[in-house]
C-alpha cells in the first residue's frame, strides 16, 4: 500500500465626482430661486424654506464626501475557504505517474503530488524517513564499515528530478565519483545518505529541498524540488595530509 510522507465594491470614477459637484451647485440655485419667489412676510414659510434648504444641502454634501473619498456602504459577504479535494490529489498523482512513464523512470520510483509549494511524497512501505527529513531505501546493504569524516568514498550515482527525468549519471560519464566526507563537497542530504552506507551497498535517497542545493539566480537550480539519487558505494579509502617543503596536500589510499 502506498505511503504518503509529508513534509468589493468598486469606487466610482473621478469624473462622476465632478458631475455630482455640478448637481450640488445647481440644486443650491434652484433652492434659492424657490425661496425668493415667496413672500418674505410669511415668517413661517421663510423659516421652513431655510430649514428645508439646509437639510437638503447637508444630505448632498454628505453624499459628495462619500463619493469623492471612495467610501460607500458595503453589503455583508461570505467567502468559502478552499479545501483540498481528493480528486485533485488523485489527478496530480496520475499526472506525475504519466510524466515518469514518459521519462522511463526506474521501477518503484517515488511519486510527487505537487500543488504550489506543498509537496507530498508517495512511496512504498520499503522506504524509511530520517529525523532530518531524508527518505531512503536500501536495495543492498553491503559489507564492512560505514565511511567516517575525513575518509574518501568512491561511488556511482544516477540523479533524477521529480518527474523521473535523469539529470546526471556517473555510469554514462564512464568513471565513478570521489569525495572526502565531512568537507561539504556535496549537498547535506547526499552526504547524509552515503554516510550510513557500506561498501557494495546500493541505496536510493530522496533529498527534500531543505537538504538540497541552494536556489536562486546565481545558482544552477531555479526552484526548490525534491531530488532522487540511486547510489552504489564502491569503496572507502583512508586519507592523510602530506607536506613537502611549502607544498601540502591530502593523499587517500
Amino acid at each position: 500500500m502506498p505511503m504518503i510522507l509529508s513534509t468589493p465594491l468598486l469606487s466610482e470614477p473621478s469624473f462622476l465626482s465632478y458631475a455630482r459637484v455640478g448637481i450640488v451647485s445647481t440644486q443650491r440655485k434652484k433652492t434659492a430661486i424657490f425661496c425668493s419667489s415667496h413672500s418674505l412676510k410669511d415668517n413661517g414659510l421663510q423659516s421652513g424654506c431655510v430649514l428645508h434648504r439646509k437639510e437638503n444641502l447637508s444630505r448632498r454634501f454628505l453624499l459628495f464626501v462619500l463619493v469623492s473619498s471612495g467610501l460607500s456602504p458595503t453589503l455583508p459577504s461570505s467567502g468559502k475557504t478552499k479545501s483540498k479535494n481528493p480528486y485533485d490529489e488523485k489527478r496530480l498523482l496520475e499526472q506525475n505517474k504519466q510524466r515518469q512513464k514518459e521519462n522511463n523512470a526506474p521501477e518503484d520510483f517515488p511519486n510527487f503530488i505537487r500543488e504550489g509549494f506543498e509537496v507530498k511524497v508517495v512511496t512504498s512501505e520499503d522506504y524509511r524517513k530520517s529525523d532530518s527529513g531524508l527518505i531512503y531505501r536500501d536495495y543492498e546493504v553491503g559489507k564492512g564499515d560505514c565511511p567516517k569524516a575525513g575518509q574518501q568514498v568512491t561511488f556511482h550515482y544516477i540523479g533524477y528530478n521529480e518527474s523521473g527525468r535523469r539529470i546526471d549519471s556517473t555510469y554514462l560519464q564512464g568513471a565513478p565519483a570521489r569525495i572526502r566526507m565531512g568537507t561539504n563537497a556535496v549537498v547535506p542530504g547526499f552526504e547524509e545518505g552515503i554516510r550510513a552506507m557500506r561498501p557494495g551497498g546500493k541505496r536510493r535517497i530522496i533529498i527534500p529541498p531543505e537538504l538540497g542545493p541552494p536556489v536562486g539566480p546565481s545558482t544552477f537550480f531555479s526552484s526548490k524540488q525534491f531530488e532522487v539519487f540511486d547510489i552504489e558505494l564502491l569503496s572507502i579509502q583512508n586519507c592523510q595530509r602530506r607536506t613537502i617543503a611549502f607544498y601540502s596536500d591530502v593523499v587517500c589510499n
